[in-house]
């Protein structure tokens, strides 16, 4: 049976993921530093993006997300394992990123992943201290004429 502590953790973990994807979905990078410890190693490489700190994460997207038109992080299945003030999760992530063609086409890209997570109690506020990537796949959609 979970303690209330571990279930209080476990929502506030949960909570913090669905911030990092509002942070993201909405460019609001600087969110992220209340997302991330201030040390904290982040590698997208698993879907060809950048690997670093959270100023060149944030840079990196800053960069690269404006080229989507729109785009979601949709996240589910938290496997979380509470240990003290640390603690890891893997979680699933459905992201699916809306693409221009030069021609005014528009197609979908379907990428699927878990975030392997380490997180850090830091000051009573779970912070995530460590972030892979690990893909599923990615699917891009044929040209649909007309969307758009």
């Amino acid at each position: 049976m979970l303690s209330l502590q571990e279930i209080s953790d476990r929502l506030e973990i949960q909570d913090l993921m669905v911030r990092y994807s509002h942070a993201v979905d909405t460019k609001q990078w600087d969110l992220l530093d209340e997302v991330f410890t201030a040390d904290a190693h982040i590698d997208y490489s698993a879907m060809g993006g950048a690997v670093g700190d959270v100023a060149s994460t944030k840079a990196f997207l800053a960069q690269m997300l404006p080229n989507f038109p729109a785009f979601q992080h949709l996240i589910s299945n938290s496997s979380i394992t509470v240990d003290g003030d640390t603690a890891t999760g893997r979680t699933m992530c459905h992201n699916p990123m809306l693409v221009s063609n030069g021609d005014g086409q528009q197609r979908i890209m379907f990428c699927g992943l878990w975030y392997l997570d380490t997180f850090a109690r830091i000051d009573d506020q779970w912070r995530i201290a460590r972030r892979i990537e690990e893909k599923s796949y990615m699917y891009l959609t044929p040209p649909t004429p007309g969307m758009g």
